[in-house]
C-alpha cells in the first residue's frame, strides 16, 4: 500500500509553500542521510529499509482528499495547492545494499533532485529507514547471541502499531531472525509463520495432558508444546513425553516443547536431559520470556540448552541502552552548485559536504579495515592518508595490501527504481556475511572496537574550507 504524501510533519510542507513562493522549487538540491551514533551502545548498525523507502519514493502523490484537507487548514494558497497537483518525486537515489553493516557518519542514502522535493521526503526517509535499521541490528545481536540457534519474531503484540509490526518484522528477518508468530507478515513479507499455543489452551481442559492430546491430536507433526502452565519438570515435561511416545506409535514426531518461565538455563538443561533419556534427542527445545541479546548469551554462558529463541518484546520495541530509536538525520550537503556545510560549535556534529562515495576498506583476507568517504573525482589508493571526521588532528593512512570497493550505487534515477530489489532472504544473507567480515571487536556487546570511518584528503580539506568562509561571515 503506498505511504501518503501527508506521512511528513508540516513543516516541510510549509518549507514547500515558501520555495514555491520564492521561485526555488527547482534548485538542485544534494542530502543524505546518515546517524551519528551506532544504537545500544554498540559498535555497528544494520542498513535496512531501503526498499520500502524506494516504494515511497516512486509512488508519492497528493491526492484530492490531501489536497482539500490542506486547503482546510487555511494556511496555502491556490497556486501552491495547484502545484502540488503535480507533485512528483523525479530524483536520484545513492544507497547501500539493505544488509549492509554501516557506520556513524557515512551516507546510508544520498538523494539528489530539485530542492522542493528532496525537502518533502525527509520525514518519511527517516521514519522508514531509522526503525528497519534499528530493529535489524537488534536482531542482528540477539542472533549473534544465540550463536546458531534459531531465533523466531515473537513481537507483534507489543510493536508499535499494526504498521510497526509489519515494518519490525522486516528489519528483524534481515537482521536474522527469519520466522515469525505474525501471520500477516507472513502473507505480506512472504516468510515463514511459526507458533506454538498459550497457556489459555492448557487451562480450557480438565487437565495438561488432555490439552497436551488434544493440540497433538489437531497438529500431529508440527506441535510444540507448552510446558510451564503448572509445573515445568513435575508436571509439562512428563506429559510431553507421553504424548511424544503416543504421536511416534502413530507415525508422527512431536516438534519442540517451550519455556516461557522460571531458570530458562537450568530448565533447558533438565528439559534436555528427559528428553534424551527418553528417547526423544530430535525434539527441539524452545525458550521465550523477555529475551534480548544480554539473556541469551548468560543462558548459554550456564550451560542452556535451549535450540530456538522465540524474542518478542525486546526485539519489537528495541529495548536496551542506546535503543529505542536510531537518531537518523538527513542534511543538505549541497545546493545550487555549491557544497554546503553544517556548521555547530562542536566540530563533531558538523556535516561533511558534497557529493561522495563510500569506500570500504577490506583485507586479502575479506576483514574489513575502516570504511573512507571521498568526493566523487577523487582516487584513492593504499597508502593514502586519511581524515577523523569527528576530530581532523586524527589520521591515518590506508594499509598497503588491501583493497578499496566502493559500496554504494544508484537505486533510483528520474524517480524510477533501476535495479531490482533483492529478496530479503538475500538481504538477510547479506548481513550475516557482513558480520562475519567485521573485526571482531567490533561486534562485542560491551565496549566495542570502535570502527574508522575517515574522510579523504580532498573530502578533508573542503570542509575546512567552508568552515573558514562561515567564519569569515562570506557564507
Amino acid at each position: 500500500m503506498p505511504y501518503s504524501a501527508l506521512l511528513t510533519d508540516l513543516y516541510q510542507i510549509t518549507m514547500l509553500a515558501g520555495y514555491h513562493e520564492k521561485g526555488m522549487c527547482d534548485s538542485p538540491a544534494v542530502f543524505d542521510l546518515f546517524f551519528r551514533t551506532p544504537p545500544f551502545q554498540g559498535g555497528y548498525a544494520v542498513f535496512a529499509g531501503l526498499d520500502t523507502a524506494l516504494q515511497y519514493l516512486s509512488t508519492l502523490r497528493f491526492t484530492d482528499d490531501d489536497l482539500a484537507y490542506l486547503e482546510r487548514l487555511t494556511i496555502f494558497k491556490p497556486a501552491f495547492l495547484r502545484y502540488l497537483q503535480e507533485f512528483r518525486f523525479r530524483g536520484k537515489v545513492v544507497a547501500l545494499p539493505e544488509g549492509t553493516a554501516v557506520f556513524p557518519r557515512e551516507p546510508l542514502i544520498t538523494v539528489e533532485a530539485p530542492l522542493a522535493q528532496a525537502q518533502l521526503v525527509e520525514t518519511a526517509l527517516l521514519n522508514i529507514i531509522n526503525f528497519q535499521t534499528l530493529v535489524a541490528t537488534k536482531a542482528a545481536r540477539i542472533t549473534l547471541a544465540a550463536e546458531g540457534g534459531e531465533v523466531i519474531e515473537f513481537g507483534l503484540r507489543r510493536a508499535q502499531g499494526p504498521d510497526g509490526g509489519l515494518s519490525e518484522v522486516r528489519g528483524a528477518y534481515i537482521g536474522g531472525a527469519r520466522s515469525t508468530s505474525n501471520v500477516l507478515a507472513g502473507k505480506t513479507l512472504g516468510i515463514p509463520v511459526k507458533g506454538t499455543h498459550a497457556h489459555s489452551w492448557i487451562m480450557a481442559f480438565p487437565d495438561e495432558l488432555s490439552a497436551f492430546r488434544a493440540y497433538a491430536d489437531v497438529f500431529p507433526d508440527s506441535s510444540v508444546l507448552l510446558v510451564d502452565t503448572y509445573d515445568t519438570l513435575k508436571s509439562g515435561m512428563p506429559n510431553a513425553i507421553t504424548v511424544a511416545r503416543e504421536l511416534r506409535d502413530k507415525g508422527h514426531r512431536l516438534l519442540g516443547v517451550r519455556l516461557d518461565s522460571g531458570d530458562l538455563a537450568y530448565l533447558s538443561r533438565e528439559a534436555r536431559r528427559m528428553l534424551d533419556e527418553a528417547g526423544f534427542p530430535e525434539v527441539k527445545i524452545l525458550a521465550s520470556n523477555e529475551l534480548d541479546e544480554y539473556i541469551i548469551r548468560s543462558m548459554r554462558e550456564e550451560g542452556g540448552r535451549v535450540d530456538i529463541y522465540g524474542v518478542g518484546t525486546r526485539l519489537a520495541t528495541c529495548h536496551g541502552e542506546g535503543g529505542g530509536a536510531l537518531g537518523g538525520v538527513y542534511k543538505m550537503v549541497r545546493y545550487n552548485g555549491r557544497p554546503r556545510l553544517k556548521v555547530t560549535s562542536d566540530i563533531s556534529k558538523s556535516t561533511v559536504p558534497d557529493r561522495k562515495r563510500l569506500l570500504r576498506v577490506v583485507n586479502d583476507g575479506g576483514r574489513f579495515l575502516m570504511d573512507v568517504m571521498c568526493r566523487e573525482e577523487e582516487v584513492l589508493r593504499p597508502g593514502d592518508v586519511v581524515y577523523d571526521p569527528s576530530n581532523p588532528c586524527r589520521n591515518k593512512t590506508i594499509p598497503e595490501g588491501t583493497r578499496l570497493v566502493d559500496i554504494r550505487s544508484v537505486v533510483m534515477e528520474d524517480g524510477e527504481i533501476v535495479v531490482p530489489s533483492p529478496s530479503l532472504n538475500e538481504m538477510a544473507d547479506l548481513c550475516q556475511e557482513q558480520l562475519r567480515c567485521l573485526p571482531e571487536g567490533v561486534l562485542r556487546l560491551e565496549n566495542p572496537h570502535i570502527y574508522k570511518v575517515s574522510m579523504s584528503r580532498g573530502l578533508h580539506e573542503l570542509r575546512n574550507r567552508l568552515i573558514e568562509e562561515v567564519q569569515r561571515g562570506y557564507v
